[in-house]
């Protein structure tokens, strides 16, 4: 989806991708699932829409810093040249490809010197560290993503997406639980806090939402897996803050296992659609040419949840 919004809508700030990716770890320990890169990618789209991941240790993106011995003017000179044989390539075969490389190295130039301010909290102010919780001074963790979430938005990033690593809890719930709540709760609301203080949440929309459904009943061997829980795909919540979004209601309503939907279910194209609304753009007309046909992020499907719009 933030390929699709980076394509729709462009970028704000020439200086920083328009879709980033920060992924955060347990801070008490926990499991680390693996994530891959194709969560964050650019499906049929061209690359040049795909997510850039920060890290949260060492260089927030890898080779952003130059190498010993190479300064920023030869660095310079050495991208004018790439990008003159790329255009040549480029005359030559016609691949838009060629193209995004050409932006992409650009756009790395310059975040060399966007980047490092925007990852640099020193001059935040100490209570606003402290709404975020005491985690936020350890790099990778939900905090303080949450912290860099709301600086991005302030520099114009598009679209920011946080992962978090300690997710699928088959087990282990009553250990897992209150330290992953530890983990998300205070920083989540923080940063819908702090947008709003700043004046930002209006025109930024906050969207929280889980792996999906678990079942309300014990998974496995008791005496093994006492506390576990399976998955079921059918019904699950999601949060949303700011961006034209009504406060305090709730939308849809399970049966009293949360397994079925029985009023007002919204289908994740549904979901999309509205998304899109509340950033400006018809779902219906946001469409990529591919494989013969025009395609759009909804396909052919999609209401915009109008009752939960301001």
């Amino acid at each position: 989806m933030g390929a699709w919004i980076d394509y729709g809508l462009g970028r704000m700030n020439e200086n920083m991708p328009a879709f980033v990716v920060l992924v955060s770890v347990a801070t008490t320990g926990g499991a680390v699932q693996g994530l891959l890169s194709r969560l964050w990618g650019n499906g049929f789209l061209p690359s040049r829409y795909q997510g850039v991941q920060f890290r949260g240790a060492g260089d927030p993106v890898l080779y952003l810093s130059d190498p010993d011995g190479i300064t920023p003017e030869r660095r310079r000179v050495m991208l004018d040249g790439i990008a003159e044989l790329n255009r040549m390539q480029f005359d030559r075969v016609g691949d838009p490809e060629i193209e995004t490389r050409i932006s992409q190295y650009e756009m790395a130039y310059r975040m060399q010197s966007s980047v490092p301010d925007l990852m640099d909290l020193a001059g935040e102010p100490q209570h606003a560290l402290e709404m975020y919780g005491a985690d936020v001074s350890k790099p990778g963790s939900f905090a303080r993503n949450c912290l860099l979430a709301r600086r991005m938005a302030e520099r114009g990033v598009r679209f920011i997406q946080l992962y978090h690593r300690d997710w699928d809890h088959h087990g282990g719930l009553q250990d897992r639980m209150p330290s992953i709540c530890k983990d998300v709760d205070q920083p989540s609301a923080a940063l819908v806090k702090d947008l709003k203080q700043r004046g930002l949440l209006d025109d930024t929309l906050v969207i929280w939402g889980g792996e999906f459904g678990r079942t309300p009943y014990a998974q496995g061997n008791a005496n093994r897996d006492k506390y576990g829980r399976d998955h079921h795909g059918k019904a699950f919540s999601v949060w949303m803050a700011g961006g034209g979004i009504q406060p305090g209601i709730v939308h849809g309503k399970t049966d009293d296992f949360g397994f079925n939907v029985v009023e007002n279910g919204v289908h994740i194209h549904d979901l999309q659609a509205t998304i899109l609304h509340s950033l400006g753009i018809d779902h219906t007309k946001l469409t990529y040419k591919f494989q013969g046909r025009q395609f759009r992020l909804t396909d052919v499907h999609g209401e915009v949840v109008r009752a939960i719009l301001a």
